[in-house]
């Protein structure tokens, strides 16, 4: 399979590495936009993933549109109207898209969806994230993720931060640590009366985000066209 690497950066380069030391993947380029290059270099490919920048969605839509070249897109920091473009995509190519790509967060994601309807009436709930100080979007793609499995049905109001003195009302809190070299932490907290339930996820490394869309990769260069999600690599739904 080969695979063209959309981004230059350090996340990018850990794909890169572990796309060259798998048998029966072959990195057909590494396109860095930064430097003038576009996904037309690669020549031939399966399948292209994006670990890049918000600002190349143009480029990297037109490049799918044209070519039929499914799509693996891990970049966060998109608004809404991005977001649409994205899923659009996936009415003509294969397109996965999530926040993150790491398997044990998307195990998370699945627990906080279901144990949330059980805890939400007795139990606060507030959300930390942690991340390296290069990190520019605040608050994280997967706190965005762990809020909406948290809050399905938009019950809650959403406060990102606090400051200033007002009561707690029926909300969930979301707060963002960028420090050090931390390269992720979630946690998604459920307080309640005399009991505390925490549940936690820490990236001691790149390479499960890696893994993870190399995977995501390979179920969409063998996939029809729509819009997927890590649940559906993972899970199969």
């Amino acid at each position: 399979m080969r695979i063209a690497v959309l981004g230059g950066g350090a996340m990018g380069n850990v794909l890169a590495d572990m796309i060259r030391e798998r048998e029966g993947l072959e990195l057909a380029a590494m396109i860095e936009p930064m430097e003038g290059q576009k996904p037309e270099d690669a020549g031939d490919i399966d399948v292209i993933v994006d670990f890049s920048n918000p600002a190349n969605l143009d480029m990297l839509l037109e490049y799918c549109e044209d070519r039929g070249c499914p799509a693996v897109i891990a970049t966060t920091g998109y608004d809404d109207e991005q977001i649409k473009r994205i899923e659009a995509l996936g009415s003509r190519v294969p397109v996965v898209f999530s926040a993150n790509y790491s398997l044990g967060i998307n195990v998370m994601k699945r627990v906080v969806a279901e144990i949330t309807p059980i805890l939400k009436d007795a139990f606060d709930i507030e959300i930390i994230e942690k991340h390296h100080n290069r990190k520019l979007d605040a608050p994280s793609g997967t706190a965005k993720m762990l809020l909406a499995a948290a809050d399905g049905e938009n019950k809650y109001e959403h406060v990102f931060g606090r400051e200033g003195n007002r009561k707690r009302g029926k909300e969930i809190g979301v707060h963002a640590l960028r420090c050090g070299t931390i390269a992720g932490e979630h946690t998604v907290i459920y307080a309640g009366n005399d009991e505390i339930l925490e549940i936690k996820h820490t990236a001691l490394s790149k390479k499960i985000f890696a893994s993870g869309a190399i995977k995501a990769a390979a179920f969409a260069a063998g996939a029809k066209p729509g819009f997927y999600t890590m649940e559906d690599v993972l899970f199969g739904e």
